[in-house]
């Protein structure tokens, strides 16, 4: 599994190297259909262009904030770059709260973070089995993806799942939706019905017990038409991301101790010539 994104974890003073794999994979009705000329079976692709204009290159584009129709502040990728913020390569886990605490609808996708090596491996083990001791999910920020995410970290079995958030503005108010449903108390009897319904059914949750039927057509009729020899030739190459470098680590317990105690940082440890030991992602 290939990180996308490498950083640091931070609880106080104790800081580690970290890095987030996704994961969730594409549902399985997703073959990746793409879209293609009926009649030559060549891949479809879109261009960046204006309005009564060519194609634009890349280096070419900005943003811009519209301030009313046809009215932006332009920014450049190098003004958006200078914004420095503190959470753009650190995960700083700034408050803790039991997860029954967290409303489910601020969740958002799951992520499974893990130490980039045997370094930081000591220090990863720490804080995982500290929130699991405590019952507690550890809340923060980091940027991924040009985006300031609201993000809680809490123990997944030998590992930590980082989940990002939304933030409050993104949720729409319940009560505007539920506001015409009728206030009448639904009947006694129809509700001790439904509860023992309920109780036949319940059990421990088994997702392996549910079946994604179209996915399982869908790949059943790629597969019939294959054996036909309904195939097209069309050719797509995409090159992988760079990987980000690796940071420094500070001594864990000596920042342990100081952060319980309230003092100030030393100075970072410089890195050790000496490559680190590379840990295997397990699949």
């Amino acid at each position: 599994m290939r990180a996308f994104w490498k950083g640091h974890l931070r609880l106080s003073l104790v800081t580690i190297a970290v890095e987030l794999h996704a994961a969730t994979a594409s549902p399985s009705s997703s073959l990746q259909l793409h879209q293609l000329e009926r009649k030559s079976g060549k891949r479809i692709r879109y261009l960046k262009t204006t309005a009564g204009g060519g194609a634009v290159k890349a280096e070419d584009i900005v943003k811009g904030f519209e301030l009313k129709s046809g009215k932006y502040v332009v920014l450049t990728p190098e003004e958006l770059d200078k914004l420095k913020l503190e959470t753009k390569h650190t995960i700083d886990l700034v408050q803790f709260a039991a997860e029954c605490d967290i409303d489910p609808r601020y969740f958002e996708r799951p992520y499974y973070l893990v130490p980039t090596d045997d370094v930081a491996a000591e220090g990863y083990a720490v804080i995982r089995d500290a929130l699991k001791a405590a019952g507690k999910t550890g809340v923060g920020q980091m940027t991924m993806r040009g985006r300031e995410n609201l993000v809680a970290v809490r123990p997944c079995g030998d590992g930590l799942l980082l989940e990002t958030l939304r933030y409050p503005n993104e949720l729409r108010k319940s009560d505007r939706v539920f506001a015409d449903i009728p206030h009448g108390k639904a009947n006694k009897e129809m509700i001790d019905l439904a509860k023992e319904l309920i109780e036949r059914k319940s059990g421990k949750f088994d997702p392996a017990a549910f079946k994604d039927h179209y996915g399982d057509a869908l790949r059943a009729l790629v597969e019939e038409k294959r054996k036909r020899g309904k195939i097209v030739d069309s050719d797509d190459d995409e090159k992988p991301a760079k990987s980000e470098d690796r940071g420094n680590v500070i001594d864990l317990m000596d920042a342990l101790r100081r952060s319980v105690k309230g003092k100030a940082a030393p100075a970072a440890k410089k890195p050790s010539r000496k490559a680190p030991s590379k840990r295997r992602a397990k699949a």
